[in-house]
């Protein structure tokens, strides 16, 4: 009974100063890596996922058009593959990771369950080689990509828990509405112990 950690999209683009920044992003970015240097070892599989879109087309209309985006279908670009701001936030300590994952290759992806390796080893098949059947999620943003990651974890048959001290949400108000969906799909929404001489991230669902 293997148990995974997933820290979801947590890149220059959606903290602070990125083309989709969330407020707290950095935060939680510094708050990931303090977990993990107390508890990466707990864990036998340790998966970090990234936004990694094509930057010469629209990734199947993900990207917005000439009318603009209108921030829950279409976006500004944003973490185009290769560059900067896909690069993981430099808070974020990255040496215990095992697997990284890309997602919306050309496609308007949300959840990590849609990701895969560079060589095309899906996350699904990568934890089910890893016998997992516990996944921990954390990462930007909770009312999007943590929380379809997180339902699709439940919907695969995870027990999932999602740290929300360790995560940051677009709208606090539809971040709360997304840690309880998830708690409605059978999921946990627990805190780290990460309190501990750091402060709460600014603009995140704690």
């Amino acid at each position: 009974m293997a148990r995974a950690l997933l820290v979801v999209d947590v890149q220059n683009d959606f903290t602070e100063g990125g083309a989709l920044g969330v407020d707290g992003g950095a935060a939680v970015a510094e708050r990931i890596t303090v977990y993990l240097r107390r508890h990466a070892d707990e864990y036998d599989l340790i998966v970090a996922s990234r936004d990694w879109h094509h930057g010469d087309d629209d990734n199947g209309g993900h990207f917005a058009g000439p009318e603009g985006p209108d921030y829950v279908d279409t976006w500004p670009v944003h973490c185009v593959g290769g560059t900067p701001g896909a690069d993981y936030h430099p808070d974020l300590d990255t040496s215990v990771v095992d697997v990284h994952v890309f997602k919306g290759r050309g496609r308007p992806d949300y959840s990590a369950f849609q990701a895969s390796t560079e060589d095309g080893t899906t996350l699904p098949d990568l934890l089910a080689d890893r016998r997992v059947t516990t996944v921990d999620v954390v990462g930007i943003a909770t009312d999007h990509c943590v929380r379809a990651s997180a339902l699709d974890a439940r919907a695969a048959g995870f027990d999932v828990a999602v740290y929300e001290d360790l995560v940051a949400g677009v709208d606090p108000e539809r971040s709360a509405r997304a840690l309880a969906e998830i708690s409605v799909a059978g999921g946990h929404v627990d805190r780290s112990d990460t309190d501990e001489g750091l402060a709460s991230p600014g603009g995140a669902v704690l």
